[in-house]
C-alpha cells in the first residue's frame, strides 16, 4: 500500500528495493524506467502525468474517479484505457454525482476533458461540477461523520475515518498511518495528489473551468433530425460520437502518435446516459428493436479506441430500462468495470431499519483483470452510499449496527408456532 500514502508524488522505493539498490541509491525500480524511457531522469515513467500512478498489483497505469473510497474498491484507480460503466438508479439522482465527480477530479489533475451527452449541453454539466474541499475541512467533514456514528460498542473502531473501513484486509496500524498521513496534510488541495475530496453543495470555481482544457458534444448540435440512417448499422449518434473521440485522441497525439510533444497527458471521456431514446437508440423501448447490436457495436469500437491511447472513460446507462437480457449482458462483457447503483427511494428498504442512514447500495459487479480473458470479480459485497450536506461516502452498512442485524436475523428465522 505504499501507493497510496506517496499518491504518486515521484520516484522512490523503500525496504526490501531500496535495499537492492545497493550503493548507487537509485531503486531497481527507477533503473528499468530509465531504460524504458530512454531519459536520465531516474524517475519512474508511468508517474510522470500529473494525476496518475502506476497500480501495485499489475503496475497498470491509473486515475483516479474522482471518489477514493471507489477507487480503493476498484483496485486503486480507474486503469487507462479502460471503461467504467456505471448502472444508473432508477430515478437517476446519484449516478450524475459519480460521473460529475470523475469530471471534476480531471480539473483539478489538468487532464484534458471530452464530455458527450444527448440530454445536457456539456458547457452546462461542467458548471455544475462539486468544488474541491481543502483537505482541513475535508479531515473536518470526516471527523463529524466519526462523531454522529459512535456507539459504546464500536467506540475504538470508529475512531477511524470510514472510508478506511473499505479495506478489510488491511492491518490496524496501516489503518492509523494512512489516517495520520492525511490528517497531517492541512492545506489548499494539491493536483498532484492521487484522488481528492469534492464538496457537494458547492460548484466548482469559474477560473478553474476557464484554466481547463476540455471538448464538448452535444448530439443535437452534431446530428441534423433529417438525416437517414442505412439499416442494421450504428445510429448516426453513435458514428458522429465515435468520429469525434477519435479525432480529438488523434489529433492531440492522446494515442503516442506525437513524440516530440514534451508533456503528455490524459483524456477523460465522460457520456452520459448512453443509450437512452435521445440518442436515437430504440434499445429501451422494445425488447426486439431494429438496433439492437447497435449499441454493443459502439462500445465494442469505442473500447479499441481506448486501448491504443492514455485515454479512461465512464458511461452512465440506463440499464434498467433496457428490456432485452441478451442486450445488457453483451453491455456488461463490452466494459471493463461495471458499477451499479441501487437506490432506496420507492423501495422496501427505504423503511428497514438497517438501512435508515442510507441512501442507496452499490454494487460492484465487474472488476478488470487485465491481460486476461475472464474478469475478476470484487470480494467486498454489502456496501451503501449515503449523500451527506456536502460528500457522497460509501459504507459498509452492518458497521457499528451488527446488533440491529443480528436482531433482524433472528426474527426472520424465527418460525411461527
Amino acid at each position: 500500500m505504499a501507493a497510496v500514502a506517496t499518491c504518486g508524488s515521484g520516484a522512490g522505493g523503500t525496504g526490501s528495493v531500496a535495499a537492492a539498490a545497493g550503493k548507487s541509491n537509485v531503486t531497481s525500480f527507477q533503473r528499468r524506467g530509465t531504460k524504458a524511457s530512454g531519459t536520465d531522469s531516474g524517475g519512474p515513467r508511468l508517474v510522470s502525468i500529473a494525476g496518475t500512478r502506476p497500480s501495485v498489483r499489475n503496475g497498470q497505469l491509473l486515475v483516479s474517479t474522482g471518489l477514493p473510497a471507489l477507487d480503493q474498491l476498484l483496485g486503486g484507480g480507474l486503469a487507462v484505457g479502460t471503461v467504467l460503466l456505471i448502472e444508473e438508479d432508477k430515478y437517476n439522482i446519484y449516478s450524475p454525482l459519480l460521473f460529475k465527480y470523475f469530471l471534476a477530479e480531471g480539473i483539478i489533475t489538468g487532464h484534458t476533458l471530452l464530455v458527450a451527452s444527448a440530454k445536457e449541453d456539456p458547457a452546462d454539466i461542467l458548471r455544475e461540477l462539486p468544488a474541491p474541499l481543502f483537505d482541513y475541512h475535508c479531515k473536518k467533514e470526516f471527523d463529524e461523520d466519526t462523531c454522529n456514528h459512535k456507539t459504546p460498542e464500536t467506540n475504538t473502531e470508529m475512531k477511524i475515518a470510514w472510508r478506511y473501513q473499505l479495506l478489510p484486509k488491511m492491518e490496524a496500524s496501516q489503518h492509523t498511518n494512512l489516517f495520520l498521513t492525511f490528517a497531517k496534510q492541512i492545506g489548499p488541495v494539491s493536483s498532484s495528489r492521487f484522488g481528492h475530496y469534492y464538496d457537494a453543495s458547492k460548484r466548482i470555481p469559474q477560473e478553474l473551468l476557464e484554466a481547463s482544457k476540455w471538448h464538448g458534444f452535444f448530439l443535437p448540435e452534431k446530428v441534423s433530425s433529417t438525416l437517414k440512417v442505412e439499416p442494421c448499422s450504428l445510429t448516426h449518434g453513435y458514428i458522429k460520437l465515435l468520429q469525434f473521440i477519435q479525432n480529438i485522441i488523434y489529433e492531440e497525439g492522446f494515442d503516442g502518435s506525437n513524440p516530440q510533444k514534451k508533456q503528455k497527458n490524459i483524456l477523460r471521456i465522460g457520456i452520459q446516459s448512453l443509450g437512452s431514446p435521445l440518442w436515437g437508440d430504440d434499445i429501451c423501448c422494445t425488447e426486439n428493436c431494429d438496433n439492437s447490436h447497435s449499441l454493443t457495436k459502439f462500445l465494442y469500437v469505442l473500447r479499441g479506441l481506448l486501448r491504443t491511447s492514455l485515454s479512461a472513460c465512464i458511461i452512465t446507462m440506463p440499464t434498467h430500462l433496457i428490456q432485452s437480457k441478451t442486450v445488457i449482458a453483451r453491455v456488461t462483457n463490452l466494459s471493463d468495470t461495471v458499477v451499479a447503483l441501487e437506490s432506496f427511494i420507492g423501495s422496501e428498504r427505504e423503511t428497514n431499519p438497517l438501512y435508515k442512514d442510507y441512501h442507496g447500495l452499490i454494487h460492484i459487479l465487474q472488476i478488470p483483470r487485465l491481460n486476461n480473458l475472464i474478469c475478476d470479480e470484487s470480494d467486498v459485497k454489502d456496501l451503501a452510499f449515503k449523500l451527506k450536506r456536502k460528500l457522497f461516502t460509501i459504507e459498509y452498512p452492518l458497521a457499528g449496527t451488527m446488533t440491529v442485524h443480528a436482531e433482524s436475523l433472528v426474527l426472520r428465522n424465527k418460525k411461527p408456532r
